[in-house]
């Protein structure tokens, strides 16, 4: 289910109310949890989150995090538990061990099928199908993965441990894991029932592979070859890898060791994670005290991590916010306006940006510029300036939600009001739709016979009586036409964000002002991630012209830029080839003043 990355709708924080009601709905679901076992995932004074999802598929879901980790997913009603809440619960759901080697099928979006499936000598658990399970991996108790019994513990014995065992749901490594602080499964004893379990435990190393036949016992653990399949450590998690690349990785280690072990003593004792926390603090503190200025508010929060805290990093390092315990930038400056040392509003749906600083603040007073930066910065920044200005392009995908009107069109394929589609999606629905209902014109295949549900959907009333046929064109275009207009936009390094309509254009205009004067304006510059200051800026080097920053008539918290003349040409050329913005997205280049021969 979270094989592919989510789309996330929004993000609210738990209330008194809503967080006694979501302690008695996990209480019904799970009835093993203890009183204080409940306190203990659903604590009365923790940030707990409600974060609205669609998964890949386009199902509404929901999923609520305690403390930046996923605790608990919602899917159609049902309640599961995560990945992170099993470690701290390892006996909330009956248990199955299968092999190492299988996590990455897992994590990959396959299901577990059952000759993958270890058992025990003391036999499984019973379960029924649909019963939530959880699984784990042979010689460790902590939970890998979700999922729910595809049959009976009595009808997987009897099908002779053949056919699908579980419907995986989550599991360790996938993006909902990654939606948390991506930490490792904890090592668990497994538990032992008898000292023959034990003795058994003790000599499984001893045993040698066997490939799994037909036939099988309860009295002794099924094995598989996995003689040439080893564990590594990557980013302190286990992964599988082959003999022949551990047999590299060993070589290579060897050879790194004389050159690495000199190093370890003198290194930080802090962890990875710590040291990053820390240079964000130092880089963000520096950056307010020696780089913006009031002037400058408001600030985009993008140009203020590119333009300002980068140039700050001491040379060597670099800032990475995901190996900061925030993951994200914007959790970052939650904590610092929690201090209350700037605030942050959301000036436009999805763009965030500093508008006040306070330089009082005692961290920021206290903090002192780290040596060597006011002598070597300043030839530094010289060279960081290129660096700063570097803009990326965000990634811009239209979507389509289904609306009520067409919920009959898309029903047969799994989706209902309110899923979120790309094109290619709803193109392939329809195709398939056309060609399980035998709607095909057989005399022209270019050609779909229109039946009652197309009519009702696509069709407007007068049109209702007249047309019967409509072309594949045709088809596809109506369908798109009648879905909800949507777009995903996807800053550098940042969640991918989904709105509502189609994104508005950059909106460049000329007029005419006193003296017979013409000017230059620019809107919608922050829906794209560029900062309007930070333009004006530019062009009045490149240009020699004045520019101001002024409200957008009727529109709340909306600048514009305006630089005398009609500078279209050398917008064109910036926001064309500088920035590399695709020309669908601006509007008004036509406007160019004609260039002409000098008389």
């Amino acid at each position: 289910m979270f094989c592919k990355a989510f789309r996330v709708r929004a993000s609210t924080a738990i209330k008194g109310s809503e967080r006694k009601k979501l302690r008695g709905d996990v209480a019904a679901a799970f009835p093993s949890l203890s009183p204080e076992r409940l306190v203990e995932l659903i604590p009365n004074k923790d940030e707990l989150n409600v974060v609205k999802i669609y998964t890949h598929k386009g199902e509404a879901g929901t999923v609520y995090t305690n403390s930046r980790n996923p605790i608990l997913f919602e899917i159609e009603k049902a309640l599961y538990p995560t990945v992170y809440t099993l470690w701290l619960f390892p006996d909330l759901l009956p248990a199955f061990s299968t092999w190492p080697p299988v996590l990455q099928k897992l994590a990959g979006g396959a299901d577990l099928m059952l000759p993958g499936v270890v058992v025990p000598s003391s036999g499984f658990p019973q379960v029924e199908r649909g019963t939530l399970c959880a699984v784990t991996l042979l010689g460790n108790r902590a939970p890998v993965a979700v999922a729910a019994a595809a049959m009976s513990t009595t009808e997987m014995l009897a099908a002779g441990m053949k056919g699908k065992g579980f419907v995986v749901l989550h599991t360790y490594m996938d993006h909902l894991w990654e939606y948390g602080d991506k930490s490792c499964p904890p090592t668990l004893a497994p538990l032992v029932a008898d000292p023959a379990e034990k003795e058994n435990a003790e000599n499984e190393e001893e045993v040698e592979g066997k490939k799994p036949g037909n036939s099988f016992s309860t009295d002794t653990p099924q094995h598989v070859n996995i003689g040439d399949l080893s564990l590594k450590e990557q980013n302190s998690c286990p992964v599988v890898m082959g003999k022949e690349e551990l047999n590299e990785n060993r070589a290579a280690e060897t050879a790194e060791d004389g050159s690495t072990g000199a190093q370890q003593d003198a290194e930080d004792s802090r962890t990875p994670q710590e040291q990053m926390d820390a240079l964000f603090n130092q880089c963000f503190f520096h950056a307010l005290k020696c780089k913006v200025k009031k002037s400058d508010l408001p600030l985009l929060t993008s140009t203020f991590l590119r333009s300002h805290m980068f140039s700050c990093c001491p040379a060597g390092q670099q800032l990475d916010i995901k190996k900061s315990s925030y993951k994200k930038f914007s959790k970052f400056l939650q904590s610092m306006q929690h201090q209350k040392i700037l605030q942050v509003k959301e000036l436009t749906k999805g763009v965030e940006s500093i508008v006040e600083v306070d330089w009082k603040h005692p961290d920021i007073k206290a903090f002192a510029v780290p040596e060597g930066f006011s002598s070597a910065s300043a030839a530094q920044d010289s060279k960081s300036e290129d660096r700063e200005q570097i803009y990326r392009a965000p990634e811009i995908i239209p979507l389509y939600g289904v609306s009520a009107k067409m919920v009959p069109l898309f029903q047969d394929s799994g989706h209902r009001k309110g899923s979120i589609l790309s094109s290619s999606e709803v193109r392939n629905i329809i195709i398939n739709y056309v060609k399980t209902n035998e709607l095909v014109d057989e005399t022209n295949k270019n050609f779909v016979k229109v039946n009652a549900i197309l009519c009702d959907c696509l069709l407007d009333k007068s049109e209702q009586d007249e047309i019967s046929h409509l072309k594949w064109d045709d088809l596809l275009s109506r369908c798109l036409e009648r879905l909800q207009p949507l777009h995903q936009v996807t800053f550098f390094g940042q969640e991918p964000i989904v709105r509502k309509g189609n994104i508005e254009p950059i909106d460049i205009t000329t007029a005419q002002r006193s003296s017979n004067k013409k000017v230059t304006i620019i809107k919608n510059l922050e829906l794209y991630g560029l900062d309007p200051q930070c333009v004006a800026n530019i062009l009045q080097q490149k240009v020699q012209a004045s520019t101001t920053i002024t409200p957008v008539p009727g529109a709340k918290d909306r600048v514009q830029v305006q630089i005398q003349g009609n500078q279209v040409h050398h917008l064109a050329k910036m926001l064309l080839e500088e920035y590399q913005l695709p020309r669908k997205y601006i509007q008004g280049l036509e406007k160019a003043a004609k260039l002409g021969r000098k008389k």
